[in-house]
């Protein structure tokens, strides 16, 4: 099969889509075998070749020679052979050049429809192979159209989807408006487009920074951990490699230039600039920032800290809706409980009477318990005897028996609540409810009433008869 123009379109499609010539040419190939079997049937034995030189590729069937012929599809005879190979011999397989043009219509759309398949699978490699190595970096695309809430993309090269789970709440978008955003993930297997980017993702903050700050860029100025709520604020923790350099310094810019640029993109999310301090409770208090921290407690074993604040601070240490303690959360890594000074205070004293409660316990003992870390009854009779023995004047068996005792006052505390709130629950059920208190007021009323209105009703001739009906207090009275 000649076609002229069949090595332009190879090296044009190529260049256009990303796709290795080879593949292509073995596309072509594989679509002109196809359509030969839909035309002589799949037994016939056919190869095809692409000629680099003249552009043509020749598709040939092969045939074996034999003395009979039963199989005319894959067979021919000796006489028949000699006349294409005067040389050839029994066994032998002669091939013969074949005239594309006479496959027809049905085989022609066979072919048509390989060759579709095969470029977009080797389209799906060359965007797979193309950008699974870019993940994570920000590209800058044109929006094309819009499917169910998701925004399609054009890169250029190729399609992306930005989901509706990944786009920013309030931010809106038009066909071909340009839009930046970080490639989150890469599929192979996937109908629609394979490139999925994201504009909520900490990693997108990360990135606008390492972009407007040089100094992130060479390392010198290090992103220790980021966390956002898309569209209203985020934290980003720095720290400095170099003592001379202050990384918030070198995040904001002179009057604030690089982190606006960062907050334009954004659409005006508020970002704070932390200082990354290696001592967690440091960080944490950094973290709460502009808040100020009056004392931390650390808990390393569920990796909490329950920060304590002055009441005047605790709003703006919990933030709107607790939004800063929980950027403050995801920033450092651990669990944070605010609390104001008053509601501490009032928890140990709590926590001080139900151990002196306890029986055996004295005020000496509970200030020991409250130094080693035992700040209610609740948590002595979790305690072990191990760690008991530590206190001065507590041997093995004082600290069993105080671990007994604390047990006893939990479950008589316990039992008089429970005590406590069924007898309010009983009394409740006696007393009658308020509808029926409303209703036998009412009617008590009612029956008061045509009383009054008799009394009212007597009393009103008695007035008429020592007023007179015709007084004028002007009239003359007359002369004799």
């Amino acid at each position: 099969m000649l076609m002229a123009d069949v090595k332009r379109v190879v090296e044009q499609v190529s260049r256009d889509k990303g796709i290795d010539r080879q593949i292509l040419i073995q596309a072509l190939e594989e679509a002109l075998r196809s359509a030969a079997r839909k035309k002589y049937g799949a037994k016939i034995d056919i190869e095809a070749n692409f000629n680099d030189q003249s552009g043509e590729i020749e598709l040939f069937q092969f045939k074996e020679v034999v003395e009979e012929v039963t199989e005319p599809d894959i067979q021919i005879s000796l006489q028949e052979g000699r006349k294409l190979d005067p040389e050839c011999e029994v066994g032998d397989s002669l091939g013969t050049k074949m005239d594309a043009a006479t496959f027809g219509r049905i085989a022609a759309q066979s072919a048509k429809q390989v060759i579709i398949q095969k470029l977009k699978d080797a389209e799906r490699d060359a965007v797979y192979t193309n950008f699974i190595d870019r993940k994570g970096e920000i590209i800058n695309g044109i929006v094309q159209r819009f499917d169910r809430g998701d925004i399609v993309v054009n890169l250029g090269a190729t399609e992306a989807v930005l989901p509706v789970r990944e786009q920013v709440p309030r931010e809106s978008y038009r066909r071909g408006d340009r839009i930046r955003a970080l490639i989150l993930d890469v599929l192979y297997e996937s109908r629609g487009p394979q490139v999925v980017l994201t504009r909520t993702h900490p990693e997108f903050l990360v990135m606008l920074f390492k972009t407007e700050v040089p100094e992130i860029a060479e390392g010198i100025v290090d992103i220790k951990g980021a966390a956002r709520e898309p569209g209203s604020r985020a934290k980003i923790a720095v720290a400095s490699t170099d003592s001379d350099i202050d990384p918030v310094g070198a995040c904001v810019g002179m009057k604030g230039s690089r982190v606006q640029n960062v907050v334009q993109e954004l659409r005006g999310e508020k970002i704070d600039i932390i200082p990354w301090h290696v001592d967690a409770a440091k960080f944490v208090c950094n973290a709460l920032a502009p808040a100020e921290i009056s004392r931390v407690i650390i808990d390393e074993e569920n990796r909490s800290m329950e920060v304590i604040v002055p009441d005047d601070f605790l709003s703006v240490a919990i933030g709107k809706r607790g939004q800063n303690v929980r950027l403050a959360s995801k920033l450092t890594g651990w669990h944070l409980d605010v609390n104001s000074e008053s509601q501490y205070n009032q928890t140990m004293q709590s926590g001080y009477n139900s151990l002196m409660q306890v029986e055996g316990i004295g005020a000496g003992i509970a200030d020991a318990l409250f130094e080693k870390g035992y700040y209610s009854a609740e948590e002595l009779a979790a305690a072990e005897v191990e760690d008991l023995t530590q206190i001065r004047g507590v041997g093995e068996e004082k600290a069993k028996l105080l671990i007994l005792n604390a047990k006893v006052a939990l479950l008589t505390a316990r039992t008089k609540a429970e005590a406590a709130a069924a007898a309010a629950k009983a009394e409740a059920a006696a007393a009658p409810p308020a509808d029926e208190q409303t209703q036998e007021r009412d009617a008590t009323e009612a029956q008061a009433s045509p009383a009054d209105t008799t009394a009212a009703e007597a009393s009103d001739p008695v007035e008429k008869e020592n007023v007179p009906e015709d007084t004028d207090t002007n009239e003359t009275p007359p002369q004799e």
